[in-house]
């Protein structure tokens, strides 16, 4: 559910997903951390950027969903957001979570890239 300048917002593109997630509580599925920025020309209309906002799903689609995060580790996350005759719709993936042996691996590789890079820029 949005409120009218943050339509114009995501029709201009000013969202960004990091770190948004989804969740179903008490039947509903419920969007958290997906920043809108305002809209430049709504002054006092504009909404909280990073507000949790309520998806309008099917009673189906949410019983659905319920049973894809049940198992251990799984989630929703906003995959991409685009319209259809007039309405935003959330393109939702049900997702795994990193591992906490996969994080560190990711930062071992982060920091040898960084230092490869570094070194190159060194060397010209």
């Amino acid at each position: 559910m949005l409120k009218g300048p943050e339509v114009k917002s995501l029709r201009a593109g000013h969202l960004a997903f990091r770190d948004a997630f989804a969740r179903v509580e008490k039947g509903e599925v419920w969007l958290y951390n997906l920043h809108i920025s305002p809209y430049e020309q709504a002054n006092r209309a504009n909404q909280e950027p990073d507000r949790v906002r309520k998806l309008l799903l099917h009673r189906e689609e949410i019983r659905r969903l319920v049973k894809k995060t049940e198992e251990k580790g799984l989630t929703l996350i906003p995959l991409e957001i685009y319209f259809r005759k007039g309405n935003a719709k959330v393109l939702l993936g049900v997702a795994r979570g990193r591992r906490l042996y996969d994080k560190r691996e990711k930062l071992k590789k982060q920091t040898q890239d960084r230092e490869a890079k570094r070194a190159m820029s060194e060397h010209r």
